[in-house]
């Protein structure tokens, strides 16, 4: 398959090549801009608004999906096993709604964004959506008065709204070349203060690394069973899956409309599973179906994708389609930590 021109770039920045070279004159102008802009905030030219609640922001500084929505979920069982009563803002990626909006358990995606969708099915919280996440913010505390503490999903770069705890995800590509954009993957510079820094690989950074740290925690996506788009009570194990396929009775196929396809596609292949592979877009709206004319007995598809599949009749009803559910796991010690410091702001 073609690379894309995201593929592309993400190739430039993983070194300090010729091209990535020519423009890093453009990524200290651009790390100029974000300095600026945050110390504006900070000196209160740009209005900033604190909660009466503590915040935790999750996000990246690398371009692109690192795997927040697992961590988002993550956290938020983790504070509710605590005794908080968390709730999760989002921009909403995509979404065509009336903002600021609450997600549903029957919201469509198209309204509110996947992943604040796929977020409301899983974490058991209440989410809010909105291009302000201040707004979204204050709906979500006034619809929802128990919540005593707000997990912001992304917003890094939105000092609109005060947090108190930043969590700062990488994956296995860690800070790339290090450069900013466009020399580089970076929004900010890896050297950005942070409270918590997570990476969603299975091994922990090499001593010289532009990410290495004796305080990192890892986080790993385990995933081992599919269930049915059309019937979620129906699984198998993707066990059973690959001996299926290693025996030649099933065409399997993956499909991935994530910001990072290659890490789904790695996973399957862990489970010593043989696939056709299709990346399509970050945020693919499957408004044209791409598994009409798969030649596949089983195609396995991402949560993230499952949430807009499942509202279509044309893809609901595909029985081939299987929908691989991940969780999040991380290093122990890290969800005390992250408690320690809620109380540290309020009480659970």
């Amino acid at each position: 398959m073609k690379s894309s021109p995201k593929t592309d770039w993400m190739a430039i920045w993983q070194d300090r090549g010729r091209l990535a070279g020519l423009l890093w004159p453009l990524s200290l102008l651009f790390r100029l801009v974000v300095w600026a802009r945050r110390k504006a905030y900070q000196a209160g030219f740009f209005k900033s608004s604190k909660l009466p609640v503590p915040v935790v922001v999750v996000g990246n500084i690398f371009i692109g999906g690192t795997g927040k929505t697992p961590l988002v979920i993550w956290l938020a069982k983790a504070l509710t096993r605590a005794g908080f009563h968390p709730g999760v803002v989002s921009r909403g990626y995509g979404a065509k709604g009336k903002l600021p909006e609450e997600v549903l358990p029957d919201s469509l995606p198209g309204n509110t964004g996947d992943e604040p969708l796929l977020i409301r099915l899983n974490a058991g919280c209440p989410v809010v959506v909105g291009k302000k996440r201040v707004d979204a913010a204050r709906l979500l505390l006034e619809r929802h008065p128990d919540v005593n503490v707000i997990i912001s999903d992304d917003g890094l770069q939105h000092y609109a709204m005060q947090r108190d705890i930043e969590m700062v995800l990488f994956d296995g590509r860690g800070a790339g070349n290090g450069w900013m954009l466009p020399a580089g993957p970076l929004r900010e510079p890896v050297s950005r203060r942070r409270d918590f820094t997570v990476v969603n690989s299975m091994n922990y950074p090499a001593p010289g690394n532009l990410i290495y740290s004796p305080d990192i925690f890892l986080m790993q996506l385990a995933g081992d069973t599919a269930e049915m788009l059309m019937d979620r009570s129906r699984r198998m194990t993707l066990a059973e899956l690959s001996e299926s396929g290693r025996h030649g009775r099933l065409r399997i196929a993956a499909v991935a409309g994530i910001g990072n396809p290659a890490r789904f596609f790695v996973m399957l292949k862990t489970a010593r599973l043989e696939v056709q592979t299709c990346p399509l877009p970050d945020h693919f709206d499957y408004a044209s179906n791409p598994f009409e004319k798969m030649d596949a007995d089983i195609i396995l598809v991402t949560e993230k994708d499952a949430v807009k599949c499942a509202r279509i009749a044309a893809i609901a009803k595909d029985t081939r389609i299987w929908v691989v559910p991940v969780r999040a796991q991380l290093d122990d010690g890290l969800e005390q930590k992250i408690v320690e410091k809620c109380r540290e702001y309020g009480t659970a």
